[in-house]
């Protein structure tokens, strides 16, 4: 009797547990779906900067201080969600944060002064703060034993998202008026029913995911060593998201002043850059799996320095054809680094995602906020001038320790 109450447990238990080694495509499917709808909605914002700055005539700080307050209402936010999540998650907060993401939209297309547009990009920031560390967990839950893969899965969708948003802003916001932001919002209730679905599944499987967690092999390093390279990382972060609010900000703005490009073809230039970071974020994690994250780091964030040095020196032509190239390397870093950071932290997926998506979010409101005003006082074209050196930061690859594989 005991003997067959045993086996029963010897066959039964081990499959709930082992059910998270395998990679679950539809989960990652879905939570990247829903990444495309979350980052297409708030990329809306972004896209339509130059229609608020000559309806409402807004400085480029101004603009700046619109940014700095979307991505700073979600940076700050999202560590200290991540980090409750991850001793209380909370899988059905994923449509909560969709909801957010809803009213600040329908704020921004009403918005008639700049107080307006700024609680409209805070609300938006506040969608952020909410959705990213909760559905960055999922992804690393579904998984299995290709987590650089499941993060870039869940990174494109994010960044084919921020890509469509201009288009789309162009082709119905820039020719139908501020008004029509509204109807983005719609995209919000699908994105409410799918992440339903996704928090259901996450809720079954979050206790097995919690015991596989505390079974992972330990790193190898010190609270000194784990502290020094989390700071590493950071600089990092800081290089690559101050050169990207450069590009994700202005770049219309520096087409439109430099080579004289009509607002609609420099829309579509700026989908053609998000589109290049979208490809480059495809690459990052899977090439991590294989060849080991520190590698990824060095390539995508010092190896793009050539390229941000002879941007402001070519013409039209060469202009959007390095723009590609650099959002191509330079997204691959982000997966790679996030994943390391987290192989840093075993155990602390929640805390480490709601850190370094903040740390993305905050980095590039301020970048923001300092261009714009570098480019009121010295031109559009300085500022590329200046962030054209921040890629060297990647020689600080070199201290970091190289992972073991558990």
């Amino acid at each position: 009797m005991t003997t067959t109450l045993a086996s029963q447990t010897t066959v039964t238990q081990p499959p709930a547990f082992d059910a998270l080694e395998a990679t679950t495509y539809p989960v990652i499917a879905a939570i990247s779906f829903s990444h495309l709808l979350n980052d297409m909605m708030q990329s809306v914002l972004l896209a339509i900067y130059p229609m608020l700055k000559l309806g409402l005539n807004l400085s480029f700080a101004q603009i700046g201080l619109v940014t700095l307050t979307y991505q700073l209402t979600g940076s700050l936010l999202q560590p200290l969600i991540g980090l409750y999540t991850d001793r209380r998650p909370m899988p059905y907060s994923l449509p909560v944060g969709m909801g957010f993401t809803l009213v600040g939209l329908l704020c921004l297309s009403q918005a008639g002064t700049y107080n307006a547009v700024l609680l409209s990009a805070m609300l938006i920031g506040m969608g952020s703060s909410v959705f990213h560390p909760e559905s960055s967990r999922v992804a690393r839950m579904a998984a299995g034993n290709q987590p650089g893969l499941a993060q870039s899965l869940f990174q494109i969708g994010g960044n084919l998202g921020s890509a469509l948003g201009p288009l789309l802003a162009a082709l119905i916001i820039v020719r139908q008026g501020q008004g029509s932001a509204a109807w983005f919002s719609l995209f919000a209730l699908v994105g409410v029913v799918v992440l339903s679905f996704v928090g259901r599944w996450s809720s079954h499987h979050g206790a097995n995911f919690r015991k596989r967690m505390k079974v992972q092999a330990r790193n190898g390093l010190g609270r000194r060593q784990i502290a020094c390279s989390l700071g590493i990382l950071g600089l990092l972060m800081f290089s690559k998201f101050f050169y990207m609010a450069s590009l994700s900000s202005y770049y219309t703005f520096y087409l439109i002043e430099k080579f004289g490009v009509p607002l609609e073809k420099a829309q579509f230039f700026l989908f053609v850059f998000l589109f290049a970071v979208a490809a480059g974020t495809v690459l990052g994690g899977p090439v991590g799996d294989r060849i080991g994250r520190k590698r990824v780091i060095w390539f995508s964030i010092l190896g793009v320095a050539p390229f941000t040095l002879l941007l402001p020196h070519v013409d039209l032509f060469w202009t959007v054809l390095l723009s590609v190239v650099i959002g191509l390397i330079l997204a691959s870093a982000f997966s790679a680094i996030l994943v390391y950071a987290q192989e840093l932290v075993p155990g602390k997926v929640g805390t480490i995602s709601g850190l370094f998506f903040g740390l993305a979010f905050g980095m590039g409101g301020i970048g923001a906020a300092l261009l714009g005003r570098l480019a009121d006082s010295t031109g559009i074209e300085t500022v590329y001038q200046v962030c054209a050196f921040l890629p060297l930061l990647g020689l600080l690859t070199a201290f970091l320790p190289t992972m073991k594989r558990a």
